[in-house]
């Protein structure tokens, strides 16, 4: 039978060659990549080793790499050398965990030329065996329970099925129920009302991968992420280190060297910390380990003669400290008593969400926006917290659009319609407008309440400023990583080193003069005498302008401008 670079069928059951194969890991890092940041927000751990989602794409996008740039029509060589990358390329508890699970698919398809149901089976045994023998304790309620879960629903799909759609489907399916019941195997996960982070990135690589076996365009679907709500105790109580010294150092490095002992070396490790992951070959050993001196593995690495490179040191009581701080500050989705028609939006920072709640009348505040976009879930959850049976929709932002309108399609009880504001500014004109609507006699209906806040958006202007994170030439304009950047409506305009000259720049490239007010929400890192400061200056460049300035407590924007 001739090989071909596109699925096939023997006897009427799909299976694949090394060519397919690849297309799948194109899907799988491709839907993680586009869902990294709602991985990311389910970790409530206080050890999360950076973020979960980005360690597995991390890990993902390096063993994707070694396969970039070949052509290889055989599974077990193609699928060795993608365990092999995944390997290199490891981060953190979750994306070493995962690469030890490519390592054991690659060791099951060693030899295997295609792919086909019986051995996915094998693959999926040798995955959950790898995966359980590099954690030293395993833990239940994980990636671990996910990925054995799949194994035993794939190892009874195959004993009557054998079409490879069919059995891709089943993993997701069952990863994503057995993902459902992570919360009650892990007490951490229920107390914090959220599903394990690395079981869900798994889902998220199997769901890619199966849209790309069915030809499936990744970029057109959102996903909502299963987010429980919160029981027993307080997060903040959940969290509170057991160790008196803390949580300590979270400490990765590989090790080069020759006729290396794997296992001693993972003993020898073990007895220095804690979350001890140690894999690898008499060549190459990856190690991670939790410990309260990093000096000690380190020093014993060096010791033992093997070249160490690729080291990664992270304080982790230190990221338990930020992450307490952070999250209470972003905490209180906030629910407020309303009558007649009650708004729900979105917003981060406490000034934001004070803004739309205490004074704008907002029945419930989302905690959310750049970085952290609320899923139709996010809202439908919310929907069902208020008791209004009419409801308008504030998202606040364009990547927050889709879900809110998707929620809106989905409530079957009450009646939801959706503004469609795209800045935080824009949110608050509309909710001025909510305002006057309340207070007609007799109050506005629904839809002339709707009709009314969306009618105000096209009267503000949005500027925000924030710093470029990488290199770019947009339209001739030069961006350079950490210079600061100004967008107007979302659209960048301007850059430069200095922050009171992005912003001056900012409102001449606005025409803010044609206008009568501006309002400076200033953010994390901004004292209100420094947003007095800017003001002072920005006026003497614009004095037929009248300016406000709120503390907005947003994180990444120093500023966020709402010209009127």
């Amino acid at each position: 039978m001739a090989m071909t670079r596109a699925q096939f069928r023997e006897n009427g059951n799909l299976i694949c060659d090394g060519y397919l194969l690849k297309d799948l890991a194109v899907g799988g890092v491709q839907w993680l990549e586009r869902n990294k940041e709602q991985v990311n927000q389910l970790n409530v751990f206080p050890v999360p080793d950076g973020d979960t989602g980005t360690n597995m794409l991390l890990t993902m996008r390096g063993a994707f790499g070694q396969i970039a740039d070949i052509e290889e029509p055989h599974v077990g060589r193609l699928s060795k050398a993608f365990a092999d990358g995944a390997l290199r390329h490891a981060r953190g508890n979750s994306g070493v965990i995962l690469s030890q699970i490519w390592a054991g698919v690659a060791r099951a398809l060693d030899g295997h030329e295609l792919l086909d149901a019986s051995s996915v089976a094998d693959a999926c045994v040798s995955a959950v065996d790898w995966a359980y023998r590099a954690v030293e304790k395993p833990v239940e309620g994980t990636i671990l329970t996910v990925s054995r879960d799949i194994k035993d629903a794939v190892v009874q799909k195959t004993e009557k099925q054998h079409d490879l759609v069919s059995i891709l489907k089943t993993m997701v399916f069952a990863g994503r129920s057995s993902l459902r019941r992570t919360p009650d195997m892990l007490p951490l996960l229920k107390k914090a009302g959220v599903v394990d982070s690395g079981g869900q990135g798994l889902v998220f690589i199997l769901e890619g991968m199966l849209r790309a076996l069915c030809g499936k365009d990744i970029s057109l679907v959102d996903v909502a992420v299963p987010i429980l709500g919160q029981q027993a105790e307080t997060w903040q109580e959940a969290l509170v280190p057991e160790d008196e010294e803390g949580y300590g150092y979270d400490v990765q490095f590989l090790m080069h060297g020759r006729d290396m002992d794997v296992a001693k070396v993972r003993t020898d490790i073990n007895a220095m910390g804690w979350s001890t992951l140690v894999v690898g070959d008499s060549n190459l050993i990856k190690v991670h380990v939790h410990v309260h001196n990093p000096a000690e593995p380190l020093n014993y690495a060096i010791s033992s003669g093997a070249d160490i490179d690729d080291v990664v040191v992270e304080n982790m009581h230190r990221q338990y400290e930020q992450y307490v701080q952070a999250r209470a500050d972003r905490e209180g989705d906030v629910l407020t008593e309303t009558e007649g028609v009650g708004v729900i939006t979105v917003a981060t920072g406490k000034g934001m969400k004070r803004l739309f709640a205490q004074e704008l009348g907002a029945a419930y505040v989302i905690t959310g926006g750049q970085t952290m976009n609320p899923s139709t879930g996010d809202f439908l959850a919310a929907i069902d917290k208020i008791p209004n049976n009419d409801i308008i929709l504030l998202p606040n932002n364009k990547n927050v659009l889709l879900s809110a309108r998707q929620a809106a399609e989905q409530e079957q009880h009450k009646q939801v319609r959706v503004v469609p504001s795209a800045t935080v500014p824009q949110g608050i004109a509309a909710m001025f407008e909510y305002v006057n609507a309340a207070n007609m006699e007799p109050p506005a209906t629904l839809d002339d309440t709707t009709e009314m806040m969306t009618e105000t958006l096209s009267q503000v202007v949005t500027g925000e400023i924030t710093r470029a994170t990488r290199d770019v030439e947009i339209d001739g304009l030069e961006v350079r990583a950490g210079q600061f950047i100004g967008l107007i409506d979302d659209v960048l305009k301007v850059a430069g080193n200095d922050l009171t000259q992005v912003a001056r720049d900012l409102l001449r490239m606005a025409d803010a003069s044609r206008f009568e007010r501006v309002t400076l929400y200033y953010g994390e890192g901004i004292g209100e005498s420094d947003a007095r400061a800017m003001v002072a200056i920005l006026a003497d460049s614009f004095p037929d302008l009248e300016f406000e300035v709120i503390s907005g407590g947003q994180p990444l924007y120093p500023y966020i401008i709402s010209i009127e």
